[in-house]
């Protein structure tokens, strides 16, 4: 016992160790995901994420010790997210026909997203840091990092709010659409995509294509609409 800690002390403080479990978690989650049917609730982001959670707590590793050798997945997030362009290019046309039904859907989503968590944090008496980390939870991880960086809120709170709000969004959005009646897949991408991220997106390339490319536009425009419109409404409750 003594020589298997002895040799993991020793592995645990190479980068290259924390990129691989990272990969080996998503692997396994991606696993049960595939054998549950691809089941909404069976998130493989969910998975990895308490599997990592779990070896880190387990070992007593520090998070810096462990972003050390992950950060080159949180380097991808950047060409990950200009990787949507192309889905975005394929489905240009049907895009540029549904042009002010999507800008109406993103006001509004992008609007209640963040009204929605500052007044129920307001009025459980959150302020300061932890309510500006709230404001941009909805936007995608690279965007939400730095209005948060920029309203004096904790882009470490950040990350993980982007993260749960993403994993919710993924889970629950199938069930929800499908008992409101949904069936447009550009609807269900693009409110997808707004509500949830990257999370929210990647789970809708899984269902279906025509929604991934929704949901890809949906989290852009989000984006871009909630580094704009989160300083602007943090205003009002500070």
């Amino acid at each position: 016992m003594t020589e298997f800690a002895d040799i993991w002390s020793y592995l645990a403080q190479g980068p290259l160790v924390w990129l691989a479990a990272t990969m080996a978690a998503y692997l396994v989650g991606d696993m049960a995901f595939r054998a549950s049917g691809r089941k909404p609730f069976v998130n493989p982001v969910l998975i990895a994420v308490v599997l990592l959670a779990a070896t880190l707590w387990t070992t007593q590793t520090p998070y810096a010790t462990y972003f050390e050798g992950a950060q080159f997945v949180h380097f991808m997030l950047g060409p990950a997210t200009v990787a949507l362009a192309v889905p975005l290019y394929t489905h240009r046309a049907i895009i540029r026909k549904t042009i002010f039904p999507l800008v109406a859907a993103l006001l509004a989503g992008s609007l209640t997203a963040v009204v929605s968590a500052l007044f129920i944090a307001n009025a459980f008496g959150i302020e300061g840091v932890t309510l500006a980390s709230l404001a941009p939870k909805s936007a995608t991880a690279p965007v939400a990092l730095g209005v948060s960086e920029a309203v004096g809120g904790s882009p470490t709170l950040t990350a993980v709010l982007v993260i749960l709000t993403g994993i919710t969004g993924a889970v629950i959005a199938t069930p929800i659409l499908n008992l409101l009646r949904i069936r447009d897949w550009r609807a269900r991408g693009f409110a997808v995509g707004v509500a949830a991220h990257g999370i929210g997106t990647a789970r809708a390339f899984q269902v279906n294509e025509q929604a991934g490319a929704f949901a890809g536009v949906g989290m852009g425009l989000n984006a871009l609409l909630t580094a704009i419109l989160a300083p602007l409404i943090l205003t009002f409750f500070q």
